[in-house]
């Protein structure tokens, strides 16, 4: 074969890809009213090792958790703090986290679940070990199972679930304690 061929055979591959590209498998949007949600997923108690545990609380603050901005995060702050005060008492890790956009603070989380004492708190986009010491700070501390619950489910928690999993620890969503503005994005979520 010359390189002469080879270029001929090329471009009759190019052009046959080419071709083909003009057919079109039916996409997402034209199988949309037939697509059906898989079933739940089974929801299951877990028992953890306090002392390699620790709970994230994903974006309690007061800009984004409202009743005008996203109402459905605040009608979770009963479970999340049952949660929290479970987790306390247990000696679970407890860190905390805000947003970039808007920007926040420590002292914008929501009073009902806020830190106390010593209680870590990172401010990060939606991926909290983005350009943080999360990940120092879990493995410094021993940790190797995080339990997930925040705001804007479909971004943080799920982001950060991801993020901690590629980076090796356990991952648990507390279902019960993330919110989104709308079922959808929840059950996207789970």
């Amino acid at each position: 074969m010359k390189v002469g061929d080879w270029m001929l055979i090329t471009g009759v591959t190019l052009a046959i890809s080419l071709g083909a590209s003009t057919l079109r498998a039916a996409s997402v949007i034209d199988n949309w009213a037939s697509v059906k949600a898989p079933p739940a997923p089974e929801l299951k108690p877990v028992k953890i090792d306090p002392k390699t545990t620790a709970l994230l609380m994903l974006d309690y603050i007061k800009q984004i958790c409202n009743a005008e901005r996203y109402p459905r995060c605040p009608q979770r702050l009963p479970t999340v703090k049952k949660l929290l005060d479970q987790a306390r008492d247990n000696g679970v890790m407890v860190v905390y986290t805000g947003t970039t956009t808007p920007n926040s603070e420590r002292a914008d989380i929501v009073p009902s679940v806020a830190p106390t004492g010593d209680e870590p708190f990172l401010k990060s986009v939606l991926d909290k070990f983005l350009n943080t010491d999360l990940e120092k700070i879990l493995k410094d501390n021993g940790i190797t199972t995080v339990i997930a619950v925040g705001q804007l489910a479909q971004g943080a928690v799920i982001t950060t679930g991801s993020e901690a999993a590629q980076r090796g620890f356990k991952v648990i969503v507390a279902v019960d304690g993330i919110a989104a503005q709308d079922d959808y994005y929840e059950q996207y979520t789970v």
